[in-house]
C-alpha cells in the first residue's frame, strides 16, 4: 500500500503535469498567430460562404496581426472541405468555415468521414442570411402564387438548383416543395455562382440562394427574386417579400456562417479567435458591409454556438425526414 507521502507525491506530479500543459496552451496562444491560418471554405469562390470569408478573413488578418488565407475546397455538399479540416493538426491554423451545411449533412448523408459534433471545436458563430426564391425571368410569373399555379400545370418538368447536396438551399427547394404541393428535380452544383448560372441560362428554371450571392444579378435583371425565407422583410432588399407574406408559411430558412476548429484546438486559442471574430463583426464599417450584402452580423461565445449548433442539428434532422431529401 502506497504511503502518504508517495500518494501527496503522486498527486503532486499529476497537478504540476496539468499547470505545466495549461501553460503551455497559454503560451502558444500569446504568440499565436506566428504563421499563416488557413481558412477553408467548402463551395466554390463566389458564393455567400466564399464572400463571408474573405470580408471576415481581411479584418481577422488586421486584428491579429497575422496573415490569413482563403482556400476553396469544395465538392460532396462541404464533406470534402469539413473532413480535410477534421483530420487538420488542432493548433488553430487550419480552420473551416462552416455554415448550415454542417448541421445539414449528419442527417442526409448516411456516411460521413467526420462527425459534426466531436470532431470539431465551435469557435464562433458571426453571421446569418436568409434565401431568396429566385426564377429564369423569363418564366411567365411574377408573385409565388403565379410560379406554384405554373409549377402545378408543368408536374415534374421543373428543376431547381443548389450550391450543393445538403446545403439550406437545397432543403428550402425540398421544404418548398413540402408546404406547396409542387414536383420539381433537384440538380446539386458545387457552390452558388454555378447554381445561379444555372438559373440564368434556364438549365434550371429556380432556385433558393442567400442575398450575398443573387443580389447584384437581381439589380440587373438577370435573375428575378419572388420572396425571401424569412420572417419579415430583410434590409439589403427590402422590396421583396417574405414567403409567408405570399401565403405560404414556415418558410423561414437561413444561412449562418460560423469558424470551427479541429478537435482538441487548445481553449486559449478557441478564446483568442473567438475574441477576435466578434471584435471583426463589431467593426462598423465591416459590418454594414455584412448588412449591405444581406447578412446580419452576430458576436456570440463558443458555448452559444455549441448549443446552437445542437439545435440545429436535431431542426435540420426533422426537416430532412419530413421532405425525404436525398443526395442520391
Amino acid at each position: 500500500m502506497k504511503s502518504i507521502s508517495t500518494r501527496l507525491a503522486t498527486a503532486f506530479l499529476g497537478i504540476s503535469l496539468i499547470s505545466g500543459a495549461a501553460c503551455a496552451q497559454s503560451k502558444a496562444a500569446d504568440n499565436y498567430p506566428d504563421h499563416p491560418i488557413k481558412i477553408v471554405v467548402g463551395y466554390t469562390p463566389g458564393g455567400g460562404n466564399d464572400v463571408a470569408a474573405r470580408l471576415l478573413a481581411k479584418e481577422l488578418a488586421s486584428i491579429l496581426h497575422g496573415n490569413i488565407v482563403v482556400e476553396n475546397r469544395p465538392g460532396a455538399g462541404t464533406n470534402i472541405g469539413a473532413a480535410y479540416v477534421a483530420r487538420s493538426a488542432p493548433d488553430g491554423y487550419t480552420l473551416s468555415l462552416s455554415s448550415t451545411a454542417l448541421a445539414v449533412n449528419k442527417t442526409l448523408y448516411r456516411h460521413l468521414d467526420y462527425d459534426a459534433v466531436k470532431d470539431f471545436e465551435p469557435v464562433a458563430l458571426f453571421a446569418e442570411a436568409p434565401n431568396l426564391l429566385l426564377i429564369n425571368p423569363k418564366l411567365p410569373v411574377k408573385s409565388v402564387s403565379e410560379f406554384i399555379a405554373y409549377a402545378k400545370k408543368h408536374p415534374g418538368k421543373l428543376n431547381f438548383s443548389s450550391a450543393g447536396s445538403g446545403s439550406t438551399q437545397h432543403l428550402s427547394g425540398e421544404l418548398f416543395k413540402l408546404k406547396t404541393g409542387i414536383e420539381a428535380t433537384h440538380v446539386p452544383y458545387k457552390g452558388s455562382a454555378p447554381a445561379l448560372t444555372a438559373v440564368i441560362s434556364g438549365e434550371a428554371d429556380f432556385s433558393f440562394i442567400n442575398i450575398p450571392s443573387s443580389k447584384q444579378l437581381i439589380e440587373s435583371g438577370q435573375i428575378r427574386a419572388l420572396a425571401i425565407t424569412a420572417a419579415k422583410r430583410f434590409p439589403a432588399v427590402p422590396d421583396i417579400p417574405t414567403m409567408a407574406e405570399q401565403g405560404v408559411t414556415g418558410m423561414e430558412v437561413a444561412t449562418w456562417y460560423s469558424i470551427v476548429a479541429p478537435a482538441g484546438t487548445p481553449t486559449p486559442i478557441i478564446d483568442k479567435l473567438n475574441k477576435a471574430i466578434n471584435q471583426a463583426m463589431k467593426e462598423p464599417e465591416l459590418r454594414q458591409r455584412f448588412i449591405d450584402l444581406g447578412m446580419a452580423p452576430m458576436a456570440e461565445s463558443p458555448a452559444f454556438f455549441k448549443k446552437y449548433l445542437a439545435d440545429e442539428i436535431e431542426r435540420w434532422r426533422v426537416i430532412v425526414q419530413q421532405s425525404h431529401a436525398s443526395v442520391d
